[in-house]
């Protein structure tokens, strides 16, 4: 399958979403009951279905965990330093420059382009590394602001992050992997129709909340983290994937996850943190409109 045949699907569904919200055929509370559906009912549904069948022995990789999330944490670190210098802010408020060069929208627009690329059997290299990627970024970003101790922010970060369906539908998939549940075919066929619509209710919810994003004020710096986020972030994974055996899809998966923009939940936290909330905004817009292009590089690379 050609580069454009995997991406063109993905980019229509997102765009419909993106003109539905910008003319108004879909309101705020429209998109947002979409929202509330694929997050809690469809996209939980697709990752225990899928987790409850993959076979535990190829999905536990280790090298597939470190080759990811070594660069990411990498890259937060690098994010700070380089912001560090530029604005000679103390660190404490450059957190938000940490998140903006590491987190991906790896549920939005990560795990339907392994989808569309690979196909649903592959999912299995994604459950290694999604449930730890918000819990991870947020609570070091909460560290490095200092409010970790100051206040609950990061213990509320944490269990939102342990409560989230994502988190959850993965470990409860696990869960029943290991001590070999086999549901009824009646219950496996109503989850699978569950599941059918959460890449395009993903993708749909994606275009329609970028409507509200702006680029502003802060463009610069929102630029410069898109181009670490796209840039820097997947070049490091794809070297050290490579460095450490990892080949083929896993590889693959792992880069074009970190390939993907900047998540739009950095933007949540940036405003409870107070900080930042314009660059991180403009980098969401700016990153998400850039990893077309990312996304399509590493798609002729690795497939």
């Amino acid at each position: 399958m050609s580069v454009f045949a995997i991406v063109f699907p993905l980019l229509f569904i997102a765009s419909l979403g993106f003109f539905a919200s910008r003319f108004k055929w879909f309101s705020r509370e429209q998109v947002s009951g979409i929202s509330q559906f694929a997050f809690f009912v469809s996209i939980p549904a697709l990752l225990f279905n899928a987790m409850l069948k993959v076979s535990l022995a190829e999905t536990l990789n280790p090298a597939i965990f470190v080759s990811f999330y070594g660069p990411v944490l990498l890259c937060f670190g690098l994010s700070l330093l380089l912001f560090r210098l530029l604005s000679h802010k103390p660190l404490a408020d450059l957190a938000l420059m940490g998140l903006g060069g590491s987190y991906s929208n790896t549920l939005l627009v990560g795990l339907p382009v392994v989808i569309a690329a690979f196909g649903p059997a592959q999912m299995k290299s994604v459950f290694l590394l999604i449930p730890f990627h918000s819990a991870l970024l947020f609570g070091l970003t909460f560290l490095v602001a200092g409010k970790a101790q100051a206040s609950n922010n990061g213990a509320g970060v944490l269990k939102t992050v342990l409560l989230n369906p994502v988190v959850l539908s993965i470990s409860l998939g696990l869960l029943g992997n290991l001590v070999g549940l086999k549901l009824p075919e009646p219950l496996t066929g109503a989850l699978e129709m569950l599941a059918k619509p959460a890449i395009a209710c993903a993708l749909f919810v994606l275009g329609a909340n970028l409507n509200h994003y702006h680029i502003g004020e802060g463009w610069r710096q929102a630029l410069l983290l898109s181009l670490l986020k796209l840039l820097l972030l997947p070049t490091l994974v794809w070297l050290l994937a490579s460095l450490l055996g990892v080949t083929g899809v896993e590889r693959a998966v792992a880069v074009l996850l970190a390939a993907s923009p900047l998540g739009v939940n950095a933007y949540l936290i940036a405003l409870q943190l107070k900080q930042d909330e314009d660059v991180i905004a403009s980098a969401v817009v700016i990153s998400s409109a850039m990893s077309v292009l990312t996304v399509m590089f590493w798609l002729s690379v690795l497939t």
